[in-house]
């Protein structure tokens, strides 16, 4: 599962990916029409930090997504059939859209408005959509002119409503599919079809003006996209300090948290996915699930053996153990819940399996 980063030139694109990651990049590393480049992002979640303070485990891993840094989106690049390739092998997109005003930073347009460059690349992503549909419907056509199946007669009738959504300038994450139709579908990779972030990269005196952030979301509400606001330069800042210094100046901005940690999340929720932990003195740990995963399904992405073996879940709800301060207290409290392999996961879980094989 890989979250990839777009956006047009000069949007802040490679520090963000760098902030993610972790990664500094060398000055001559740039993703090329035929090449990105990869990181992994580890997911800033309170919750785990928490833990972690309680616990003082030995060893503590935070869950983790691949990040990939796509080229600058532009005319040339789009037409690279390696860069549509790199697209469609992502399973979300973030979309980096600059909001920030700098002279001394090219805009490709001369001038800065976020929400005419978000229409411009959603714009490219319909018109990439609709290329792949009209291309198909115009191959379906020769071959039912020969032979008809009912998959293809039915593949075609999805074709003809996708290609209507995206002559109305609607994405086709908001066509509903049958369990039937997603089969006949199975093969296709939509761009418009994917989970989508917008991030805003504002200037560092913008972060707490909602006017454009308000914009951006009204515009997009219906579509399921997900839009945020980030100063690059400030959690560039951020990331450079210590701690104590870091909460100091956090505090100084009236900041309750990076919105680098709200970023990470939302990539992470954009790909379908949620944590569940194990805790310990020896190990705290985030794992990574599908949401609405069964507790089995869970316990397979810890060991194999525990979803094979799978008998029972013992689940503490993380309020109840931050309330309660202790598992011991949350067990004497009652609140140690005994679930089977019908229970269905919640973020945020703590978890604990019995199994046997």
């Amino acid at each position: 599962m890989k979250i990839g980063i777009i956006g047009l030139p000069q949007t802040g694109k490679k520090t963000l990916f760098e902030l993610l990651t972790g990664e500094k990049t060398s000055s001559e590393a740039q993703p090329s029409k035929t090449n990105v480049l990869l990181g992994i992002a580890k997911i800033r979640d309170s919750r785990f930090d928490r833990m972690v303070a309680m616990y003082k485990p030995k060893k503590s891993v935070p869950a983790a997504i691949d990040i990939v840094l796509l080229p600058k989106f532009d005319k040339e690049t789009i037409a690279s059939g390696e860069f549509l390739k790199s697209l469609e092998n992502c399973d979300a997109l973030c979309h980096i859209v600059r909001s920030f005003t700098d002279e001394s930073v090219f805009h490709i347009h001369g001038s800065v408005d976020p929400l005419r460059d978000a229409e411009e690349v959603y714009s490219e992503l319909i018109l990439s959509d609709l290329i792949l549909i009209e291309k198909r419907l115009e191959r379906l056509a020769k071959e039912l002119l020969n032979k008809s199946t009912p998959a293809q007669i039915k593949e075609k009738e999805i074709l003809l409503r996708m290609k209507s959504l995206l002559d109305d300038n609607k994405p086709l994450s908001v066509l509903v599919l049958n369990e039937d139709e997603k089969k006949i579908m199975a093969t296709y990779k939509f761009l418009t079809a994917k989970p989508k972030i917008i991030a805003l990269n504002v200037s560092e005196d913008k972060v707490a003006d909602r006017t454009t952030l308000d914009a951006v979301s009204q515009k997009y509400k219906d579509f399921g996209v997900k839009v945020m606001q980030i100063s690059a330069k400030i959690e560039a800042e951020i990331s450079s300090l210590g701690a104590s210094e870091r909460e100091a100046f956090l505090k100084d901005l009236n900041i309750k948290e990076p919105a680098l940690n709200q970023l990470s999340r939302l990539c992470y929720e954009a790909l379908g996915l949620m944590s569940f932990f194990t805790v310990g003195e020896d190990e705290v740990r985030q794992w990574t699930t599908r949401k609405d995963s069964l507790a089995p399904q869970a316990a397979g992405a810890i060991h194999s053996d525990l979803q094979r073996g799978f008998i029972r879940a013992e689940i503490i709800k993380y309020a109840d153990l931050m309330e309660l301060g202790s598992e011991n207290k949350v067990k004497e409290a009652g609140k140690l819940l005994l679930k089977g392999k019908d229970y269905v996961v919640e973020d945020g879980d703590i978890m604990h399996v019995r199994f046997s094989v």
